[in-house]
């Protein structure tokens, strides 16, 4: 995960890829991040993906972001034509979270009717607590409680129901958008809200009611 705004300078972006080459990593995921003003030069990832390029291409796979639900501050056409500008340096696209079917559907049909070819792999919540989630929200402080809430609101609200939310019941009324061989969708990346021992336990347990 190498948010692009948090780096420093072109020196820093070397010192994060030696560090990582060093421990064996050739995936990363390359997010704009939400650092304003940004720490250097790169105010996007579309900047550090074309860095990356020019170091010789130092990781065999590169995620991007995907905004199936309307980002707060950017607008969808944009959002889509930012996907289009990474395409050629990037090897995957990672969504942000979605709880509506319809909307994710919509959305990887949107984006393969603009060529973008690269595999999807899905963001999807894990079984997240609701207190937990409330738990970060107010741990990061009054200001950024704010903007976390107002950025993040709608699926928020999905948590915060009793009841509204549940990994499964999504999936399944995703399938039918998902499996089709035209969405090219590789899998899923799954949120923890760092509840990690607890989505392990879940993926396990789902992976073995489906025999799998």
């Amino acid at each position: 995960h190498v948010p692009a705004r948090l780096l420093r300078d072109d020196t820093h972006l070397k010192d994060v890829v030696e560090r990582l080459r060093t421990v064996g990593v050739d995936d990363v995921f390359v997010p704009a991040g939400d650092a304003a003003p940004p720490a250097g030069p790169y105010d996007g990832a579309l900047p550090v993906l074309r860095r990356l390029d020019e170091l010789g291409g130092p990781f065999a796979h590169l995620g991007i972001t995907g905004y199936p639900e309307s980002h707060p501050l950017i607008h969808d056409d944009i959002t889509i034509q930012a996907m289009w500008d990474k395409r050629a340096h990037a090897t995957y696209i990672v969504s942000n979270l979605c709880f509506d079917p319809r909307v994710l559907g919509d959305w990887i049909a949107r984006i393969r009717r603009r060529d973008v070819t690269l595999p999807v792999h899905v963001g999807v919540a894990g079984p997240v607590q609701r207190a937990k989630l409330l738990s970060m929200a107010t741990k990061i402080g009054v200001g950024e409680s704010t903007r976390f809430l107002t950025k993040h609101a709608s699926w928020f609200l999905r948590f915060a129901t009793p009841g509204g939310y549940v990994p499964e019941r999504l999936l399944d009324r995703c399938a039918e958008a998902l499996a089709a061989p035209s969405a090219r969708v590789a899998g899923l990346h799954v949120f923890t809200f760092n509840q990690i021992a607890e989505t392990e336990r879940w993926r396990r347990a789902l992976l073995d009611r489906l025999g799998g």
